[in-house]
């Protein structure tokens, strides 16, 4: 569904809902993106040039996880990929120590819960 532009959303749970409104249920989610790895320093988040290279609107695992599952999908899992490093690497200064490419994966329950 996404290379690595949900990211770059200033409103990543509205996507997040818009998908899970999209799937039939039972549908699966599965993005390739980046997330962050631990918090990014202000001064990288308010730098346009990081914002443009994907690095400063990355979101952090757990919080990806969350919007996930307050969304309605069920079976979350954020993986990295083992790459991930020499992906990133000179996207930003730093940006591998801040950021990861990973796979991101949910599924939509077939029955709404009550």
């Amino acid at each position: 569904m996404s290379n690595c532009v949900i990211n770059l959303s200033t409103d990543k749970a509205a996507v997040f809902r818009e998908a899970f409104r999209a799937l039939a249920p039972g549908g699966r989610l599965t993005i390739s993106d980046i997330v962050a790895i631990r918090e990014i320093p202000q001064a990288v988040r308010h730098d346009l040039e990081a914002y443009a290279g994907c690095v400063s609107g990355a979101a952090l695992v757990p919080e990806v996880e969350a919007m996930l599952a307050v969304a309605g999908f069920a079976d979350v899992r954020v993986e990295m990929k083992s790459n991930s490093a020499s992906l990133v690497e000179g996207w930003s200064p730093g940006a591998e120590t801040l950021v990861a490419s990973a796979l991101i994966r949910a599924r939509k329950p077939t029955a709404s819960v009550a």
